[in-house]
């Protein structure tokens, strides 16, 4: 596995692993199946693993925290905290109070079972409060060696630039996917510029864009994608104009559309990192597996040409979702 570097020289595997999934949100779970995952992942190179507090909530990082326990492979861990969520709801809060910062991050610490965490980013960024004031107490966590990186996710660009100027960030972290390009307008520049690194979050579009979904869509319980407005019937049916162009260029390509829109986004640069998620192996095998998809400039350009004709219907998440993004 190619690796590739973050802001502040942090290492990581050109793919990484999004672990969200294999706790809630996708129906049932099965932590036998995702230890296994998890076990398959390192085999192939995967260095870089991405969870959160709420994922579960907490569920998430105790997985994974047990699986570095029992196999302590060589890992780059990503976890986040600012969202505050109750079990089994969905709705959401926003805290990124300094002190809340802190005791997430102690919690985060004891779950995950290590003595740093390697990247710890603000979830999402609260409207009502000065993004200086949380950078100035994850500074001091860095200061104290109980993060190494500090991360942003859904930011602005002038939020990121008011973040970078008080503490360096190393990453952002934004939906960003063959049909959810919106970073590419300021976001994506900004982090260029400042030397930021970006990991597009759900770069298979939660599974859209593997093309597996159809008109008549049905879904799991526990399934949150039953309530996002792209995958509503008639959204996800003007849709799938989309899904056809990928798999017209994946068959020219001989690779999978799950492979081609991976491997479209790392052709974006060196500075990103994809991470997709999922919960089998099999799905896990054909992600890594599109680090060997090679695209040429031309193939990139025409395929963001002919889906730029293509308009995606419908927001990506509801109302409730939606708190925190691009603030």
């Amino acid at each position: 596995m190619e690796t590739r570097t973050l802001g502040g020289g942090l290492e990581v595997s050109a793919l990484g692993l999004g672990c969200m999934g294999m706790s809630e949100f996708y129906g049932a779970r099965d932590d036998a199946e995702a230890t296994r995952v998890l076990e398959r992942a390192v085999e192939l190179g995967v260095s870089f693993f991405d969870t959160a507090d709420m994922y579960g909530p907490y569920h998430n990082e105790e997985l994974l925290g047990r699986f570095l326990a029992a196999r302590r492979p060589r890992a780059v861990i990503a976890t986040k905290f600012g969202i505050v969520r109750k079990p089994g709801e969905y709705a959401r809060t926003i805290d990124n109070s300094p002190e809340y910062a802190r005791a997430s991050c102690e919690a985060s610490l004891r779950r995950l079972g290590v003595e740093r965490i390697d990247l710890y980013y603000v979830h999402r960024v609260d409207a009502g409060q000065p993004v200086e004031e949380v950078m100035g107490a994850l500074a001091d966590l860095v200061t104290e060696g109980k993060i190494g990186h500090i991360g942003l996710c859904e930011v602005s660009a002038a939020t990121l630039r008011r973040a970078h100027a008080v503490h360096p960030v190393t990453a952002v972290q934004t939906e960003y996917s063959l049909w959810t390009r919106d970073v590419e307008g300021e976001v994506l520049p900004v982090c260029r510029e400042l030397g930021v690194a970006f990991v597009p979050y759900s770069p298979l579009g939660r599974g859209f864009l593997t093309g597996t979904y159809g008109k008549g869509q049905s879904y799991a319980e526990g399934d949150f994608r039953a309530a996002l407005p792209r995958f509503q019937e008639d959204n996800l049916a003007a849709n799938l104009a989309i899904v056809e162009a990928v798999k017209a260029m994946a068959e020219e390509k001989g690779c999978t559309p799950a492979q081609l829109a991976l491997a479209w986004l790392l052709a974006q640069g060196k500075d990103i990192v994809p991470i997709p998620g999922t919960r089998r192996v099999r799905y896990l095998e054909e992600n890594v597996a599109a680090s060997s998809v090679r695209l040429s400039e031309a193939d990139v350009a025409g395929l963001a040409r002919t889906l730029e004709a293509l308009p995606v219907s419908g927001g990506r998440y509801t109302e409730e979702g939606m708190k925190g993004v691009n603030v």
